[in-house]
């Protein structure tokens, strides 16, 4: 049982990292009816650059991923207006060349900056807390404790903010939202900046948990994607149910079984539901 408790919690943090990360690319979907395939790089960015402000500059851990956040919120509107928005009538499959493109420039940045060895990020969260007999880092309880406050405003933000009903707006219907006056090219970079967002909170909350390289997202990337797509692509509930399902999941079956089965215990769920209810877990009418 103590055994269990503890990778429970391993899972539930590893799950908040997941949903930040999945939620950022099911807006960017919903938005721009396109696949990110450089949010992996984007993540690893904002590692990189909460690193950077923690160690180098010398700021407090929480400022380090603030600061990191909002750079790579520029960065993710710069991404949209130079590479995707002129791309905004041409077929999906650009998009897409143009998303590897961006993702393999922002690891040779990376690589150059900081180089291809391994780094690691030490916090200055340290400590335990001990809950049924188990022992549970304080950094998983602030991974954990974050996520579900990340969360929880941006459903507020999504929910009962002009800017987050446009987000939505979009998300059902282009067409209409355009003829009401609300700007989709806007939108679209407002996304995609809040997209980088989540996904730096995440890198810099798991950074001092797992090595920093220059293609640590890559990982992430396919994990990313079969959530949204196990979720029900553009369904922000399937996001969060997909990603903290696949973590624990992941986690235990690397416990109980093997590390090899962990790592693919993702691909084996999304195939498993897939088979029953091909589009996703919480379908969302996606309107074109």
């Amino acid at each position: 049982m103590t055994l269990f408790i503890q990778q429970l919690f391993n899972g539930l943090a590893l799950g908040g990292v997941y949903c930040l990360a999945a939620i950022g690319l099911t807006l960017v979907f919903g938005v721009l009816r396109i696949p990110n395939l450089a949010h992996g790089a984007l993540y690893m960015l904002g590692a990189y650059i909460t690193y950077f402000f923690l160690t180098t500059v010398g700021v407090p851990y929480i400022a380090a991923i603030g600061i990191a956040a909002i750079m790579l919120f520029v960065v993710g509107v710069g991404l949209e207006r130079l590479v995707f928005h002129p791309l905004r009538n041409s077929p999906h499959t650009h998009h897409m060349i143009a998303a590897v493109g961006a993702m393999f420039f922002f690891q040779a940045l990376a690589q150059a900056i900081w180089g291809a060895d391994f780094r690691r990020m030490d916090t200055p969260i340290t400590g335990e807390l001990r809950i049924l007999g188990a022992e549970i880092s304080a950094q998983r309880i602030v991974i954990i404790v974050t996520a579900v406050i990340v969360l929880a405003l941006l459903a507020m933000f999504i929910k009962r903010s002009i800017h987050g009903q446009t987000i939505e707006a979009i998300e059902q219907d282009r067409v209409g939202a355009s003829l009401v006056g609300i700007n989709p090219s806007m939108v679209s970079m407002l996304t995609l900046g809040l997209s980088a967002l989540l996904a730096t909170i995440a890198a810099g909350l798991v950074a001092p948990i797992n090595l920093l390289s220059p293609t640590m997202g890559d990982a992430l990337n396919l994990k990313v994607f079969a959530i949204i797509i196990l979720g029900g692509l553009g369904s922000l509930p399937g996001a969060i149910v997909g990603g903290f399902a696949l973590a624990i999941a992941e986690t235990m079956t690397a416990t109980y079984i093997s590390s090899a089965v962990g790592e693919a215990v993702a691909f084996v769920v999304l195939v498993a539901v897939l088979a029953i209810k091909p589009n996703g877990l919480f379908t969302k009418a996606v309107q074109r």
